[in-house]
């Protein structure tokens, strides 16, 4: 069956060929490997491990194995992928050595955060410690903890781009920063272990993305954008549209968590998102003329004059100087294939749920 993903595929192999060398022959372990992040490093992973020839597997923990069978079959069955199943902060560590740990867990989840701080806040750090502890028992080589851009706090509306020399943070008597104080902890924990251990941990503070896979009924604004759009508008947007967000491209996120795993510089954060920031209501109003018919986009309320726009926008200097990277694909684009992949697969549900009535052919 031909990879509806491939053009993007191709993309991360042409930019990350020269790295795959280093897993020739390698097992590494993902946790986290069936989220928006663990579905592109594992559709990126497979593809090189095939046109290549690695010879490479990869175990992904997983509390359900059977929704990832349904959710990515072709993934599930790949014969490099072994899955795991088990709770991050106390899975039962598998047998065998490792070269490679990802540490891709915990999503941010905005209705987690509120509901239930103290759970957020102990599976981030619990599972960070627990595969921390996996990741020196196995005697793996390098660690990448993908991070979040919430561990700097709030961004200065005078400050344009986040920078990781920034040293702003949550407030840790607000509930609400369990989620940006526990990657803070969660870096603590791989500075330690970098630091005792013979073990290079990367850190890759994330910020927000676009791309197949992005759920559509989460708290990502993009997600929800398109999912308006593709069900014929009108685009809503909660607040007055002001504050200004960036969005890279999933494939330009699968090039840039691999380069840092394998060529970042240890126990040092790089920021991973685009630069080019654009305010809530004209990515809305992007998403709007890009389904066709074009759909309108509505504002909960007017913005408040004069008051600073917030932001959340990183600054990325430091993983174009050293590493070489960048955003490739613009947020237009990006948006489109977005909105092309997610329109097959509520086709390809439709043909299904067609052919399961009573007389289908």
């Amino acid at each position: 069956m031909n990879n509806p993903l491939s053009a993007d595929l191709d993309h991360v192999l042409a930019h990350t060929e020269g790295l795959w060398e280093e897993l020739r022959g390698q097992r590494i372990f993902i946790t986290g490997g069936t989220g928006f992040f663990g579905c592109w490093l594992l559709e990126s992973f497979c593809w090189a491990n095939d046109k290549l020839g690695l010879g490479a597997e990869a175990m992904v923990l997983t509390r359900q194995p059977a929704a990832f069978r349904l959710k990515a079959p072709h993934l599930a069955a790949h014969p490099a992928v072994a899955l795991l199943e088990g709770d991050v902060r106390r899975f039962d560590f598998p047998t065998g050595r490792f070269s490679h740990v990802i540490h891709a867990a915990t999503e941010s989840s905005t209705r987690l955060n509120a509901e239930d701080p103290l759970l957020m806040l102990d599976t981030i750090v619990e599972g960070t410690r627990r595969t921390l502890n996996f990741a020196v028992q196995c005697g793996a080589r390098k660690l990448l903890l993908t991070s979040s851009g919430a561990v700097y706090g709030p961004q200065p509306p005078n400050l344009t781009h986040i920078p990781e020399a920034y040293r702003g943070a949550p407030d840790p008597l607000e509930p609400g920063s369990a989620y940006g104080e526990g990657k803070r902890l969660a870096e603590q924990l791989c500075a330690l272990y970098h630091t005792h251990n013979a073990l290079d941990v990367k850190i890759a503070r994330c910020f927000a993305f676009v791309g197949p896979y992005l759920p559509l009924d989460a708290h990502f604004a993009i997600g929800n954008f398109i999912r308006d759009a593709l069900a014929g508008g009108p685009i809503k947007i909660m607040g007055d549209g002001s504050p200004y967000r960036s969005y890279l491209y999933a494939a330009d996120l699968a090039v840039w968590l691999w380069t840092i795993l394998l060529r970042g510089q240890p126990n040092q954060p790089y920021n991973v998102g685009s630069k080019e920031g654009h305010t809530i209501r004209q990515i809305a109003e992007q998403v709007g003329v890009l389904r066709q018919p074009p759909v309108s986009v509505r504002c909960a309320r007017d913005p408040v004059p004069d008051q600073p726009a917030s932001r959340y926008v990183p600054g990325t200097a430091r993983a174009q100087t050293e590493l070489g990277l960048q955003a490739t694909v613009g947020l237009a684009e990006g948006i489109r294939r977005t909105m092309a992949w997610h329109s097959r697969l509520s086709d390809r549900a439709g043909e299904r749920k067609a052919a399961s009535l009573p007389g289908a052919v």
